[in-house]
């Protein structure tokens, strides 16, 4: 009797185990949760609905007119949408029709040049005057507000419980999720316009001081740094034990997570400035200001196409999602292209934010009209 008891309370915990590891495969499925994506790969792997088959048919579905440009991807959480424009408000919109729920201004004349992140009912945004925002998910009541020493154009990580962010003050920072207190900083050498990545308990993040840093995500200890060429502003993605980042030197740099070890560089024909690297099924996509979105190698860095966006500097940061890469330049356009070869599927003329892509849909910022800001949803009729 005793044996089947136990066999029982196995199974039942086997149960459990499995429905909430559903449930949060579930979840994710559903989210784009902050700038990276929790995979830290800006690569959403549960897109089924969107390909490159059927990219090419992609119509509006919705658009929003926002005050401000909407200049960095959303956060897309439960069916919601959240994005902050740099004229200081953060917008809760309805995923289905880009109806409003609620907006935020901020009381201090700040605004935002960074994406949100969405965490346990909280939304977390950075302000480019040095502010971190907690704002309640549910009706955009600001729970608490932490200030740095200087401006914030980088965007925010939250992993278990903890906020990670750079600050122009030269300083990284780690903030508890629930209350905004200091839990460390680490100080680098000049402007951290970096957004980090936080894999496997370490905080990656580069600075202007043009390194790349490996810091303990609990104490904010130096694991590791390495020197680039020039000012590191890209945001680095993180895959199977690889660091992948931009340096304004035209290098893009493959490290060892564990050692910072080098184990291949790229040269493009421009600087990397802010165009962080998105990796997916073993490829590494990444704009360059020569005008052209690169795909390498992730193994050895090999080129295997490059796209030319008909002369843009390539600030953005693409987007992957189930064959199709989705980029905004800076020109004006969003491009979706083959990530297998690089062939154009799909472009849109108002584009002027970084994409993300949830549930069959693509969101990004634009314009509408010659004076009007907008935030739109795109989907297949």
């Amino acid at each position: 009797m005793k044996r089947i008891r136990i066999l029982v309370l196995i199974l039942c915990a086997c149960f459990v185990s499995v429905a909430w590891g559903q449930q949060l495969a579930g979840n994710d499925r559903n989210n784009w949760s902050e700038f990276h994506r929790t995979n830290m790969m800006r690569w959403n792997p549960y897109e089924h609905v969107l390909n490159v088959n059927n990219v090419g048919g992609l119509q509006l579905k919705w658009s929003y007119g926002t005050q401000g440009v909407v200049g960095w991807s959303p956060a897309v959480v439960n069916g919601v949408v959240y994005v902050a424009s740099n004229f200081g408000y953060v917008y809760a919109l309805k995923a289905s029709n880009g109806a409003r729920l609620w907006r935020y201004s901020t009381d201090q004349n700040d605004y935002f040049d960074s994406s949100p992140a969405v965490a346990n009912g909280v939304v977390y945004v950075a302000g480019a005057y040095g502010n971190v925002y907690a704002l309640k998910a549910s009706n955009g009541h600001k729970l608490w507000i932490y200030t740095t020493d200087n401006e914030v154009n980088a965007s925010p990580a939250v992993v278990n419980g903890v906020v990670y962010i750079g600050s122009d003050d030269s300083n990284v920072y780690a903030l508890n999720a629930s209350t905004g207190a200091l839990l460390w900083s680490y100080t680098t050498g000049r402007n951290v316009e970096s957004s980090p990545a936080v894999a496997n308990g370490v905080v990656y993040i580069g600075s202007d001081d043009n390194n790349v840093y490996a810091l303990n995500a609990s104490t904010g200890a130096l694991l590791w740094s390495y020197a680039t060429g020039s000012y590191v502003a890209s945001s680095p993605a993180v895959a199977n034990g690889v660091v992948y980042v931009g340096s304004g030197d035209s290098n893009v740099y493959a490290l060892d997570a564990n050692t910072g070890a080098l184990l291949w560089s790229y040269t493009t024909g421009g600087a990397l400035g802010y165009s962080s690297p998105a990796v997916a099924n073993g490829v590494v996509y990444v704009g360059s200001m020569d005008g052209y979105l690169y795909a390498l190698d992730a193994s050895t860095g090999a080129n295997l196409w490059s796209y030319y966006g008909a002369g843009a500097g390539w600030s953005s940061s693409p987007a992957v999602a189930n064959g199709v890469v989705y980029v905004a330049p800076g020109s004006g356009y969003v491009y979706a292209l083959d990530a297998s070869t690089g062939a154009l599927l799909w472009s849109y003329s108002s584009a002027r934010g970084l994409p993300a892509v949830v549930n069959g849909v693509v969101y990004f910022g634009g314009n509408r009209g010659k004076y009007h800001l907008a935030f739109y949803a795109f989907g297949l009729k």
